[in-house]
């Protein structure tokens, strides 16, 4: 199969996962660290931003920046310490789905300097993501279980960012990182058209 014809369907896939509804959160279990570990794979917000920000620590670079993923993943532990706490950030579900948008748009015009923005970016993105997940969460045992399968789930998938662009051909790697950002960002565009 060409890059175009992969390029495309990956294109097409990420349009086809775009919201039908502006709340991509609610309704959903939070019972447990199963229902933790499955939702970021099930909720397509989830899954490509945290797919990107695994992208784009490697995006450009001779060694990952692991600064990156590890910023999303630990505010997003405090947003969701927040929220559990009564905390609701405000406009969390549109800041959610602009994360689309800026990390897809930072992998498509292959950004890979200003690495301290980047990070700034993605604790505060890596924060809403906790955020919305701890507002409907109760405090306790439950809590905690879920919480620890959303993290171990986001781990598993920055890594799985990290993977697809390292395993790229290095001629390949920029084309394919850029192609993926504008289908990310593209997604998070429809996605907040929907939601208006």
């Amino acid at each position: 199969m060409s890059l175009h014809k992969i390029s495309r369907s990956l294109l097409l896939a990420s349009l086809a996962l775009a919201p039908t509804a502006a709340f991509a959160h609610p309704g959903h279990d939070t019972s447990g660290m199963l229902s933790g570990l499955l939702h970021p794979l099930m909720g397509w917000d989830h899954l490509l931003a945290m797919v990107a920000v695994g992208m784009l620590a490697v995006m450009g670079r001779s060694k990952p920046a692991w600064q990156l993923p590890l910023a999303f993943v630990g505010f997003m532990l405090v947003g969701a310490m927040l929220g559990i706490n009564g905390v609701a950030i405000a406009l969390v579900e549109t800041g959610i789905l602009l994360s689309l948008v800026v990390l897809g748009g930072l992998l498509a015009v292959g950004r890979a300097g200003y690495l301290s923005v980047m990070t700034l970016c993605c604790a505060l993105f890596g924060m809403l993501h906790g955020n919305a997940h701890g507002i409907e969460l109760p405090a306790g045992s439950a809590a905690s279980s879920y919480i620890s399968g959303f993290i171990m789930a986001t781990i598993v998938l920055h890594a799985v960012g990290y993977l697809l662009a390292s395993k790229c051909a290095d001629k390949w790697q920029f084309l394919a990182l850029r192609v993926s950002g504008v289908a990310i960002a593209g997604t998070g565009l429809v996605a907040v058209f929907s939601a208006a």
